[in-house]
């Protein structure tokens, strides 16, 4: 049988899926060829991340799929119900990536803490000739030890989060419709545990306590964070998401940063992507990234090897 993985496998994934029998292709093949692509090579797997899009066209169209694979967590990219409706098996890694996200999260929020974002762009222009200028510029930072981390959507890359910022020494406040308590195992060097439990608290509280905000969401019709939410926040907060794009209102927060109300952000998804706001681009209070959260080559060896044990349990 073939798997195609269209956005791409690691190479333990590959020596997996081959070590179980399957030929494995990793041409990238554009949307608009890939159902002649998987009809004229008899794909059986089809693997994506967040590039490819399996719609009901592409599922009608090609009878020799029997896998859809997302590496990763969300499935918006795929019509999940539907193809399951047409006896297709959709699978996924929601464990694979959390860590790698929450890590991401958290090297924005102590770059913005500290202004490394805009202090790595001047110092290799002005350092020599500006330095006590910018010395004073950026010597007014804040610790993440201490203060409030509010998560909202509290699944595994929430979790995850929390557990990062229990670590730094924050407090950690939650929120999340479907869930009342959550336990936090940390794990540490040496094989020592200690666990935490949060109860979590409604939205509005977290707005309005957190110093640290960060959403762990899937996307929705609606906006989780726009001007309303923004008015219930702290004055000097900073936000990120590393969720979904669309789920934070990009205009209302280019307003709350200009208001004050936002000190700084952070962006690993965009409303617009791949082509963010040039207003995000060029705004010196945001961090950016291009939708690299579970981008680490640890994250994508397990997710790799887990989409390859899926696959192996579900046609061998």
């Amino acid at each position: 049988m073939k798997v195609l993985a269209n956005d791409g496998i690691s190479k333990s994934g590959i020596e997996a899926l081959e070590k179980a029998g399957f030929e494995v292709i990793t041409t990238t093949v554009a949307q608009e060829q890939l159902i002649n692509y998987i009809n004229e090579n008899e794909i059986s797997v089809l693997l994506v991340r967040s590039a490819t899009t399996v719609r009901q066209d592409l599922i009608d169209a090609c009878s020799s799929i029997k896998i859809i694979g997302r590496g990763g967590v969300g499935m918006d990219n795929i019509d999940v119900e539907y193809a399951k409706g047409k006896g297709i098996s959709v699978i996924n890694t929601p464990a694979a990536s959390s860590h790698s996200v929450a890590e991401l999260v958290f090297a924005h929020f102590y770059g913005l803490a500290r202004f490394l974002h805009n202090s790595n762009r001047e110092m290799p222009l002005d350092g020599d000739t500006k330095f006590k200028a910018l010395k004073k510029a950026y010597g007014k930072g804040v610790e993440l030890k201490g203060k409030t981390l509010g998560v909202l959507g509290f699944g595994r890359i929430g979790q995850a989060t929390a557990k990062v910022a229990l670590g730094a020494g924050m407090k950690v406040i939650a929120f999340d419709p479907f869930m009342e308590k959550a336990n936090l195992e940390l794990e540490f060097f040496d094989g020592q545990k200690v666990n935490f439990e949060i109860n979590t608290i409604s939205k509005e509280d977290v707005l309005k306590q957190a110093d640290f905000i960060t959403l762990h969401v899937p996307a929705q019709k609606d906006y989780v964070i726009g001007a309303p939410e923004f008015e219930l926040m702290k004055d000097g907060v900073f936000i990120a998401n590393a969720a979904r794009g669309g789920v934070v209102d990009e205009v209302a927060l280019v307003n709350a940063i200009e208001s004050g109300k936002v000190a700084g952000a952070a962006l690993d998804v965009f409303e617009k992507e791949p082509t963010p706001e040039i207003q995000l681009l060029m705004n010196a209070s945001l961090s950016l990234t291009p939708h690299t959260g579970a981008a680490t080559n640890e994250a994508q060896d397990r997710i790799g090897v887990e989409l390859a044990e899926q696959i192996s349990s579900i046609l061998k």
